[in-house]
């Protein structure tokens, strides 16, 4: 497997798709961490800006990145012979599975590297971290877990799907739909237990009495909610974003289960796929 990877990242390396890749992150993470120094010099009072606040916000594309990238990369292999000609010159299939998720594992950590480095610049308006070491250690212990996740779940559609096309759109309608799936159960949870209305009086405007909230998840279901976000690595992501990492345990060992049902799932089906 150790020739498979040196393969790979020797294409990898001359890929323009990475380097794309890299260079937008790298505009992203300046553009993104900067409007944050200029929201931050602008509203000096109340709003105690800190560096946290910004440098997770990449925990919401990373997965887009990790789609992109790999399903470019890994989506010519069989349009081209590259998968043929190594099981042709005696590698194994399992040997071309893994060494095709730790290329995408590592390429994403890469282009992941370049926000963390890179939202650096703006230490010297925001500061560095007001969390603890243990507590910045720990988002990125479940930021690395979910992008592994995320590149479990790339590779199964990179070594199943035999077309570039449906290789880089299933990718990307997939992450979408993971987003969008975290998101609505995450707004449901975000919904207030009370509400309270407006009235115009002789007094001017008052709030009224608060009333129970009919959209407020309770009981099992939102226990079912947590657990679907937690488990999600887009949730993850929204998690990391927000700073709401609560249960730390539970999202790290939701992304090795996931990492193992799929790349096990992944690794049968593509043993049993008729490679032309």
């Amino acid at each position: 497997m150790l020739k498979l990877l040196r393969s790979n990242f020797s294409r990898l390396w001359r890929d323009r798709i990475f380097w794309l890749c890299m260079g937008a992150m790298l505009i992203y993470v300046f553009l993104y961490m900067l409007n944050g120094c200029r929201q931050a010099v602008k509203d000096l009072s109340e709003y105690g800006y800190s560096l946290e606040q910004y440098y997770f916000h990449v925990a919401l594309s990373i997965g887009l990145f990790c789609s992109v990238c790999s399903s470019m990369f890994f989506g010519t292999e069989y349009h081209d012979g590259t998968l043929r000609n190594k099981v042709i010159v005696g590698h194994t299939r399992e040997g071309i599975y893994l060494a095709s998720l730790l290329t995408t594992f590592l390429a994403t950590l890469a282009i992941l590297s370049v926000w963390l480095v890179g939202a650096l610049v703006a230490v010297p308006v925001l500061g560095f971290w007001k969390m603890s070491a243990g507590k910045l250690l720990c988002y990125l212990l479940v930021g690395l877990m979910f992008i592994l996740s995320f590149s479990a779940i790339c590779t199964v559609i990179n070594m199943l799907s035999s077309n570039k096309a449906n290789t880089f759109l299933i990718s990307i309608l997939l992450f979408i739909g993971l987003l969008l799936l975290a998101s609505v159960v995450y707004n449901g949870l975000c919904q207030p237990e009370m509400i309270s209305g407006v009235q115009i009086t002789q007094n001017g405007l008052e709030m009224t009495e608060g009333t129970p909230n009919p959209n407020y998840v309770t009981g099992w279901k939102r226990e079912l909610y947590d657990f679907i976000v937690d488990f999600l690595p887009t949730g993850q992501g929204i998690r990391m974003w927000q700073l709401e990492v609560a249960n730390p345990l539970r999202m790290v060992a939701s992304s090795l289960f996931l990492t193992i049902v799929t790349t096990a799932g992944g690794m049968f089906a593509f043993h049993k796929k008729d490679i032309r």
